[in-house]
């Protein structure tokens, strides 16, 4: 086997995850094949990200940097299970699905970046476009927690529920 994940058993679920930065580095290379010789993918990616985003999204060595210095407010919008499983560290947890309600628990004085899951997730435009709309000034992250943790930089992890 060549052993791509790794395993926990939590209670009756068993907790899937990628079994290290080489396994990411070469799921993105995939991606990036594809993107590169399917014309469909690029289609999409056009369509529906691209032309959505006003703003040019963040990239991953600049939203570091931007947390670093303490410039922006970071959202994930993932689903809460995954935020548990680990995320870039410093960001709070709002999933998509919850972020109407809960839009009082963001400043609105300074730039919120959303992510999710990689470059191909919609979490993360559908959440900015809502923030936009309510008056927040949003950009997404161009790759997402997969990009991060490419860059081997460490996430965060906390027990779910």
């Amino acid at each position: 086997m060549a052993r791509l994940v790794e395993t926990r058993r939590e209670g009756t679920h068993v907790v899937y995850r990628l079994a290290g930065t080489g396994v990411i580095r070469l799921l993105r290379e995939l991606e990036a094949l594809g993107h590169e010789r399917l014309a469909e993918v690029r289609q999409v990616v056009e369509l529906y990200i691209n032309r959505r985003d006003a703003l040019e999204p963040v990239s991953i060595p600049e939203l570091r940097r931007r947390i670093r210095e303490g410039e922006v407010t970071l959202l994930d919008v993932r689903p809460a299970d995954e935020y548990a499983a680990g995320h870039i560290p410093g960001a709070l947890s709002i999933p998509l699905a919850q972020l109407r309600r809960r839009l009082a628990e963001l400043p609105k004085h300074r730039e919120i970046v959303a992510y999710c899951r990689g470059p191909y997730c919609v979490y993360s435009v559908e959440a900015v476009g809502l923030l936009r709309r309510q008056g927040f000034r949003a950009r997404r992250a161009d790759e997402g927690v997969s990009g991060w943790r490419a860059r081997g930089f460490p996430l965060a992890a906390a027990r779910a529920g």
